[in-house]
């Protein structure tokens, strides 16, 4: 086609909607709070106080303020200043910013606020009335006034908020700057109406991060905190972006049931990129995908140390339930010397050659012999004493448990190990008695102490009973109900 005039054509924005940028952007008025830190951070200010009351929000640093240029510069919409200069001039920090509309996040929460700033020989305050804003038309200028510097004050910027449309909740203020703010960086401290905040930290098994990909480092730490401080609330682990938290995620770890409140943590990747309003990642970019790998590899390291730490706490309370099934079978037997297999059992008295019971500790994974300075019960072997010869138990997974008690000349060893869930309850061999630790009613009687505890001592009374009388199962039977009935007699 043919042109037959050229004409421009005027571009027009209604100042209403810089306000709804503001008002928009962000769902939490409190998160101003978080952008106005931010700007003090990246202006290089080692100190932010932040003051809230009921009717204004002070936030003042002592950065290195702003002089006329770099205050034009901060009231153009959209900026791309902290994208070309990442870095500020002092300490070399990564800037956080990146959009420069910022600043507009404070007309969520209130309709007019105040810029005061001094650099050097430069002071001047802006004031952002929003009323007066949209009700001046087609005048797009500020109220501007230069100051005189004061050097008591010094360099820095403070924003003043008032005319709050709703009251900020100290708390929820306090936990919004923990999670998006660079609280961990080296001169910078942040002060909520004259008490600093310090970033989160947790107790517990510290697992420290550091891997590598094409895009960057991924760094940080995981905490797997105990059990008894384990919480709902926030779940999941902090992703950072230059020391704020942009999204909190559990990366698949919500399958893991309870054992996922254990889980905290925060980790930092600076090269992912964001979306316009901070909450998100921009997750169909190569740079996120990558970031998912490196996350599966730092999943399964987590998930082996939580699996180790709960076959301790099971190993640890085994250890206790087959102690206590071992006392109490020791005592039954005292009371029955003709159940025994090996013969009389002294009950009660001072240990010697034939005395109470020994009860020790195997170590996993291989054969066991208990020296006589490894015995729990007090008492010391006879000096020129023969050594006795105790039964070694063989076949042993790493993970096995072991412990033996003497009987008379002898000595029994109890093994709970892994047989698998189709092998047997227990089963003896010599004088060692084996517990299936894969047995689904030893899972199931495991799971509160007492059960756990009548449970080991049943089979114990039955292989011994059945180490004593072979040919005849009834009379087996009838003398581990005897043994049974004794062991857990509180008489």
């Amino acid at each position: 086609m043919e042109v037959k005039e050229r004409k421009e054509l005027e571009v027009v924005v209604d100042k209403r909607h810089v306000v709804s940028i503001g008002e928009r952007l962000y769902t939490e008025s409190v998160e101003l709070l978080r952008e106005l830190v931010n700007n003090a951070y990246d202006a290089d200010a080692t100190e932010v106080h932040v003051e809230i009351t009921s009717e204004k929000v002070v936030v003042r640093d002592n950065g290195s303020g702003m002089d006329e240029e770099a205050l034009k510069q901060y009231f153009i919409i959209g900026s791309d200043e902290k994208i070309v200069h990442s870095r500020s001039p002092r300490f070399g920090r990564e800037r956080i910013g990146q959009f420069g509309i910022g600043k507009f996040a404070s007309l969520a929460a209130a309709s007019r606020f105040e810029v005061i700033t001094q650099h050097k020989n430069f002071a001047s305050r802006v004031i952002f009335d929003k009323k007066a804003w949209e009700e001046s038309k087609e005048k797009w200028r500020l109220p501007w006034e230069v100051l005189e510097p004061s050097s008591e004050r010094g360099d820095g910027t403070t924003v003043i908020l008032s005319n709050l449309s709703k009251a900020l909740d100290l708390e929820e203020a306090e936990e919004k700057i923990r999670e998006g703010v660079p609280l961990r960086a080296p001169d910078f401290a942040v002060y909520l109406n004259n008490r600093r905040i310090l970033p989160r930290s947790y107790t517990g098994q510290k697992i420290p991060v550091l891997e590598g990909c094409e895009y960057g480092a991924v760094s940080g730490e995981i905490v797997i905190v105990p059990t008894s401080m384990a919480s709902v609330k926030d779940l999941g682990i902090d992703v950072k972006v230059k020391g704020v938290t942009v999204k909190r995620d559990l990366f698949g770890m919500e399958t893991w049931g309870k054992a996922v409140a254990r889980i905290k943590g925060e980790i930092h990747a600076n090269f992912l990129p964001i979306t316009s309003d901070r909450s998100n990642f921009v997750t169909d970019s190569g740079e996120y995908q990558e970031f998912l790998k490196v996350m599966e590899k730092i999943i399964g390291i987590i998930k082996k140390k939580l699996g180790k730490e709960a076959d301790r706490r099971e190993d640890r309370r085994a250890s206790r339930a087959l102690n206590e099934a071992l006392q109490r079978i020791h005592k039954a037997l005292a009371l029955n010397p003709e159940f025994s297999p090996f013969g009389p059992i002294p009950y009660g008295e001072e240990e010697g050659i034939g005395g109470g019971a020994v009860i020790g500790e195997g170590k996993k994974g291989r054969d066991v012999e208990i020296k006589p300075e490894e015995r729990a019960i007090e008492g010391e072997a006879k000096p020129g004493a023969k050594r006795r010869r105790h039964p070694l138990v063989k076949k042993i997974t790493p993970n096995a448990i072991v412990r033996r008690m003497r009987m008379g000349e002898q000595s029994v060893s109890v093994s709970l190990d892994f047989f698998g869930e189709e092998g047997p309850e227990c089963f003896s061999e010599g004088n060692v008695v084996y517990v299936n630790r894969d047995y689904p009613l030893f899972k199931r009687e495991s799971r509160k102490a007492g059960p756990y505890t009548m449970y080991i001592a049943r089979l114990m009374a039955q292989e011994i009973s059945l180490m004593k009388e072979t040919k005849s199962p009834r009379l087996a039977f009838k003398r581990q109900s005897k043994l049974l009935k004794d062991a857990f007699s509180e008489q």
